[in-house]
């Protein structure tokens, strides 16, 4: 599942270069019909297969979790954490959360 948090760099807050020039550029959503919105935008222009989700306005899912900007779990069964990725941008690896899948559950996509 994506959960979709408060927006990472809003235009209105810390925008970069990079996502002007890709034309990612949101301001950060004040209510959470916006929120849903730019996250259906963000879901789509991602060509997301999984669920996606929006986190509260009161961010409890990011503050949880510790996921601003981007995070990466696998949770178990249980509803336990069983695997935990650094926060990104540089402790986001899409490959660690594969290997473990592939050791732990079996091949993964």
């Amino acid at each position: 599942m994506f959960v979709y948090i408060r927006e990472a760099h809003a235009d209105d807050e810390w925008q970069l270069n990079s996502n002007r020039q890709d034309n990612v550029v949101f301001a950060q959503p004040k209510t959470i019909g916006k929120r849903q919105e730019v996250a259906h935008t963000c879901s789509a222009s991602l060509r997301l297969t999984m669920p996606c989700v929006t986190d509260e306005m009161d961010n409890r899912v990011d503050d949880a979790y510790a996921a601003w900007p981007e995070r990466l779990f696998v949770v178990d069964e249980a509803g336990r954490i069983a695997f935990a990725g650094g926060q990104g941008p540089w402790g986001f690896k899409p490959k660690a959360v594969r290997k473990w899948l592939r050791k732990n559950v079996g091949r993964s996509h």
